[in-house]
């Protein structure tokens, strides 16, 4: 039961929220310095923009969408009118960028998004967007596709073609002996009993097409994670 707790992001026990910065596993710390060093050696500042993700943040920005609060983007990067969209066309705009409360991977502590900020433009900010990606961070991602295909640390991009629901992440690594356990905690069924008690905003349609949320957007497919992690 812990081992699901932990999964959904009710409970923090396996979280390290001063070592190196970031909340993140406390067992993820050593691969992590472990990566960041060889990023180093190749004259990289690599760093976490983003790593543990309580159930309750992750409410509070899925709510914040699902009301017209905070935006919510189409394929090409531009807001959504929401007052032009059903409930059910909603629900699926979101997850394409943002996980499901107690579905997130930033709930498990061994996933992280990961920047440099020595090669963004003076004055910029951080979006994490594929565009980003591929122009002033580029040197970046290029350097982790080798890195990533020729070690045996961990790391993978679980988020990395659209062959899944959600769109491309390159920037979202997972470390594979942690998140293989708390993905294999994650059930349907004890999630949606999860989901039917809070106050998540689309919870209707939520738990009308759970199973095709859990395959499309909750469960990577074991063939994407490392043989050898």
């Amino acid at each position: 039961m812990i081992l699901f707790q932990q999964a959904t992001g009710v409970d923090s026990t396996h979280i390290d929220f001063e070592s190196v910065g970031q909340p993140i596993h406390h067992e993820l710390c050593a691969p992590w310095l472990h990566l960041k060093a060889a990023a180093a050696d190749a004259g990289l500042n690599l760093c976490i923009a983003s790593g543990y993700r309580s159930f309750q943040r992750q409410l509070t920005i899925w709510n914040n969408k699902a009301s017209g609060l905070r935006p919510v983007l189409d394929e090409a990067g531009r807001p959504v009118d929401w007052s032009l969209l059903r409930d059910r066309e909603k629900l699926f705009a979101i997850l394409r960028w943002s996980a499901l409360p107690g579905a997130s991977r930033h709930h498990f502590g061994s996933d992280i998004d990961i920047y440099d900020p020595s090669l963004l433009p003076p004055g910029c900010r951080l979006q994490l967007t594929r565009e980003e990606s591929s122009g002033p961070l580029a040197p970046l991602h290029r350097w982790l596709d080798g890195y990533l295909a020729s070690s045996q640390c961990g790391f993978f991009r679980p988020y990395s073609s659209e062959q899944f629901g959600v769109a491309p992440e390159p920037w979202h690594l997972s470390y594979a002996p942690l998140a293989r356990q708390f993905q294999g905690a994650l059930t349907l069924d004890a999630l949606a009993e999860l989901l039917e008690g809070t106050d998540i905003l689309l919870k209707p349609d939520i738990l009308a097409n759970l199973p095709e949320i859990f395959e499309r957007y909750v469960q990577v497919p074991w063939s994407r994670y490392p043989s050898a992690a």
